[in-house]
């Protein structure tokens, strides 16, 4: 008898809001048997929508609450249900494909010959942007759009920092929180136009979203903001300079993270 074999959806859930994940996503989640899902991934999302017979399990790769699930072990399990002809939901916070280690889960589901489809999501990007007002490639502000991160510093070449500084383009970093003096000192050392600014945004589109814009032309005044991971994202640019006109959220003065107001099962499967 022939082995059954399972299959995998690798989806976005969006960045944050609930309410912005896509209705394929919100299919599978009430469907899939198991859901392994990481820490950026609203609980209200599985509280509210997961099939109260799924096996959810809590693969976050960095987390206040002590979650740390290496990306080999996430790829045994995928294997793992999967072989065992389950559906598996990878739930993955923002998209699916945009700074993940999705790489890596389509080559061992390719190498083990197991179904799979990829849902995509709002980024983070996306969503920080229009809850905070700012439109990223906002016409005679940008020229474009770059979606990059600041995860391995030491590699970045002084005619990289130099581009980054002068571009018209506006600069979206990614996983850069705690890189951010750095990136502003580099920035300014390279030649940027002070003019632009930089939009600090922690939280995007949750209750407790932060944005705080750094004007260059007045860098010494800077108070910068802790961040101890807190999701946050960075945003360079002229652009930046538009939050303060269209922002049409009403920010809480709070740093309490959104998602130790919820009910969330804090036990991981794979430690």
């Amino acid at each position: 008898m022939s082995r059954i074999i399972g299959k995998v959806i690798l989806a976005g859930a969006g960045p944050g809001d609930p309410e912005l994940v896509t209705l394929k996503t919100l299919n599978y989640l009430k469907k899939a048997d198991v859901i392994l899902t990481d820490r950026l991934v609203s609980p209200v999302l599985i509280d509210e929508y997961a099939s109260k017979k799924a096996l959810v399990i809590y693969v976050g790769k960095q987390c206040s609450k002590g979650i740390h699930t290496p990306q080999e072990k996430i790829n045994e399990l995928m294997v793992e249900f999967a072989s065992e002809g389950k559906l598996v939901l990878r739930l993955k916070g923002g998209d699916a494909s945009l700074f993940s280690n999705i790489l890596d889960e389509l080559q061992i589901l390719k190498e083990h010959r197991i179904m799979y489809e990829i849902i995509p999501g709002i980024s983070a990007a996306f969503g920080a942007a229009a809850y905070s007002g700012i439109p990223l490639t906002a016409r005679n502000y940008s020229r474009g759009l770059r979606l990059l991160t600041l995860y391995d510093l030491k590699n970045i070449e002084s005619k990289q920092w130099i581009d980054w500084a002068s571009t018209l383009d506006t600069l979206v970093f990614y996983m850069s929180g705690q890189r951010l003096k750095t990136l502003v000192n580099q920035l300014i050392s390279n030649g940027i136009n002070t003019d632009k600014s930089i939009a600090v945004i922690q939280q995007a589109t949750t209750p407790n979203q932060q944005t705080k814009i750094i004007e260059l032309k007045n860098i010494d005044s800077v108070d910068f903001p802790s961040f101890d991971y807190v999701p946050t994202l960075i945003i360079v640019g002229y652009v930046a300079n538009l939050h303060e006109t269209f922002s049409w959220i009403k920010e809480q003065d709070s740093s309490t993270s959104y998602f130790d107001n919820h009910n969330i099962n804090t036990e991981s499967y794979a430690s």
